[in-house]
Formats: structure tokens, sequence, C-alpha cells
């Protein structure tokens, strides 16, 4: 067997609390090894400018439609065109922003788009777990919900 070619900064669950401090949010998401972005719920998606710079606002929901929306603002960094599970490519913005998970503190980027009728607002795509270990068949390593 080949050795691993880095040290892995942690081992996370298929699916794990995370907070994203700059739109003052804590979710659960789910590891998906197969998405190369990951991706975060957003409704009423709205690019605007702000000092000639470009900005993104929407909501956002924790967990299903039953919960109050969450308005958040950031700079637009990118819009990149995606390919979902289903094989539809749709346009989608991208922030960056941070994300805790543990004692970790990593920038990630995030692609808009609507998950309401998927069971996590949040999904962690390949390039957000680059130096993480996943353990499928566990969850929740760094904390219960």
């Amino acid at each position: 067997m080949k050795p691993l070619p880095y040290q892995a900064k942690a081992v996370i669950g298929r699916r794990e609390m995370v907070s994203l401090p700059d739109l003052n949010l804590t979710l659960c998401c789910k590891a998906d090894t197969g998405a190369r972005t990951s991706a975060l719920h957003a409704e009423a998606i709205e690019p605007y400018e702000e000092n000639g710079h470009p900005w993104i606002r929407f909501l956002t929901r924790t967990s299903g439609s039953q919960t109050p929306p969450h308005e958040c603002r950031l700079p637009l960094h990118d819009r990149r065109k995606v390919r979902s599970s289903n094989g539809q490519e749709e346009w989608r913005y991208v922030i960056r922003t941070r994300m805790l998970l543990g004692g970790l503190d990593l920038p990630i980027e995030l692609t808009l788009t609507d998950r309401s009728n998927m069971r996590h607002p949040m999904l962690l795509g390949r390039r957000a777990m680059r130096r993480l270990l996943v353990a499928p068949g566990a969850s929740f390593l760094h904390g219960e919900p």
C-alpha cells in the first residue's frame, strides 16, 4: 500500500457540524467525495455592487424550509458552470469564506444553489477536504448537532 502523499489534518465522518463565521451560521453538512466543489443552500440570490466591487446577498436556512431564513452578504468571488449529480449543468455564484470544523479553521469556496429538496443544507466537496480523511461509516466525529 502506498503511503499518503500528505499528513491528514483530521478524520471526518460522512456528516459533520460546521460553522461559517463570516455568515454567522452553524449547520450540518454532508461530506461528498464525488463532488468537486462545496455547495450551500441559497434562496433569493441577488448580485449587487458595493463600492465598485461585486457582492452577493442571499437567504439560507440551517435545516429545511421550516427554519427561519438567514440573510447573508459577502463579496462575490466567481461564477462557474457546475454539473450536478443528475447531470444538469447550471451557472452558480461562488463565495469564499472560512469554515470551522472541530479545531480546524479552513478557507473554502461554496457555490450557491437551491438545496431545499436535499437533506443537508451544505455539501462539502473534495476541494474543501484536501487534507482531510473521510470515515464513511461515522458521523459527527467533531461534535453532535
